[in-house]
């Protein structure tokens, strides 16, 4: 048996080159910040000839590495120090944002170089991203016109897509809450790129649409100081947005509380009146709150699935609660907006397709509806779903409402 040990294998042969991206040269910050400059400094104010330089660099340059250092000098010049100040004994450029002009149509050249660069090299949107919420908490350390600049490049960014809403978070921190006037030159150039529907889906979709209010310090976060302050300010449309967001929930949390009080058994006084306490200290119209007022009664109860005994059971149910629904309906508009819930619901659960007359009828008879809305409703104030069917189980009762009508109308001229 040989003893001795194994000579291990040993590879040789041909050594192969680096391939060519993987030999970029490697520099400190400050050393990349040189190159990057002088680079710059060498294109002059020609954005093309910017974005062509940069993305030439990339390939011998560590953008990866380096990305935060890249982003403060696009914007700054040059690197930034804690708080948002240059470094004195730094390198500068005047080919950023912070040197140009300040209007819109220089910060939207600056977009489309960032667009470009992120692109080119997508691992630089992360990056891209952090530096912008950094440089939104550095807000206090740039001056007025820099901190113009800065919202308009970053409202044409989130308008074309490159930045998310998501940065936005940076503004609500407690030091920053004093920067609204940043926040109207930001929804400025935002919704001049796209239109305030387009901006209220990018903040819904990170869950930022119900918080725009949180802009201003604690003791001004109200409807009112924010539609004042936006609308003098050019932006009635981001108002109209806000004050719309608060009666949505206004109305949302008016609903909830009405569920809970119906399935306590709250007296219906208790109920029209804090109804009543709500509408007024929220701005919501009668016709809106007969809608969740009737979504409410019809939520409050398990229907039967057997279409020959629904209709008893709603009536039955529905009659317990006439009172409460006629509180609410002292308006033919109010009239007729409940006449259209009953309609569409009658058709959206097709158990109840029978029971809409009878429902009618019932609310007619507890003084809930009057004859001029249904009248209205049948001739042509009703909605296409199951228009047909409905139309002709109300035929004969609308028949009798106009014979009654003509009935008391004659009976008046002969009392003349």
């Amino acid at each position: 048996m040989n003893n001795q040990k194994q000579q291990k294998p040993t590879l040789s042969g041909q050594r192969f080159k680096t391939r060519k991206r993987d030999e970029k040269e490697r520099f400190d910050p400050t050393q990349f910040q040189d190159c990057i400059i002088q680079g710059l400094t060498e294109t002059g104010t020609d954005l093309e000839a910017v974005a062509k330089f940069l993305d030439a660099s990339g390939a011998k340059l560590d953008y990866r590495r380096y990305a935060e250092t890249l982003f403060d000098i696009l914007v700054a010049g040059g690197m930034l120090a804690p708080g948002g100040t240059l470094a004195d004994d730094m390198m500068r450029t005047d080919v950023c944002v912070f040197a140009a002009q300040e209007d819109l149509e220089t910060m939207q050249a600056f977009a489309q170089v960032f667009n470009k660069l992120i692109r080119r090299y997508k691992y630089l949107e992360k990056g891209f991203e952090d530096e912008v919420k950094k440089l939104l908490l550095f807000l206090k350390g740039f001056s007025e016109s820099e901190r113009n600049k800065l919202a308009m490049l970053t409202g044409v960014l989130l308008a074309n897509g490159t930045l998310n809403a998501s940065i936005l978070n940076s503004l609500y921190n407690e030091n920053l809450v004093k920067e609204a006037a940043f926040a109207v030159k930001l929804f400025k150039s935002w919704i001049n790129e796209k239109d305030i529907n387009a901006v209220a889906a990018s903040l819904r979709k990170v869950s930022m649409d119900n918080r725009l209010m949180e802009l201003f310090p604690a003791n001004k976060q109200s409807v009112e100081h924010f539609t004042k302050y936006f609308t003098e300010a050019g932006l009635k449309e981001l108002s109209e947005y806000v004050r719309n967001q608060q009666t949505i929930g206004a109305r949302k949390e008016l609903q909830k509380e009405l569920q809970e009080q119906m399935s306590r058994g709250d007296p219906f006084k208790d109920i029209i009146l804090y109804v009543k306490e709500e509408m007024k200290k929220n701005n919501i119209p009668e016709p809106v709150v007969i809608g969740i007022v009737w979504s409410s009664v019809m939520s409050t109860v398990e229907w039967n699935k057997k279409e020959e005994l629904v209709a008893e059971q709603a009536i039955k149910h529905l009659k317990q609660y006439s009172p409460l629904l006629a509180a609410f309906t002292t308006q033919g508009q109010s009239e007729l907006t409940l006449l259209l819930k009953i309609q569409e619901y009658c058709y959206d659960n097709i158990h109840f397709m029978k029971a809409f007359q009878k429902i009618v009828v019932l609310f007619y008879k507890a003084e809930v509806l009057s004859e001029e809305p249904i009248l209205k409703w049948y001739k042509d104030a009703h909605v296409a779903k199951g228009k047909s069917v409905f139309l002709e189980q109300m035929k004969k009762f609308v028949e009798w409402l106009k014979n009654a009508e003509e009935e008391s109308e004659s009976e008046a001229e002969e009392g003349d």
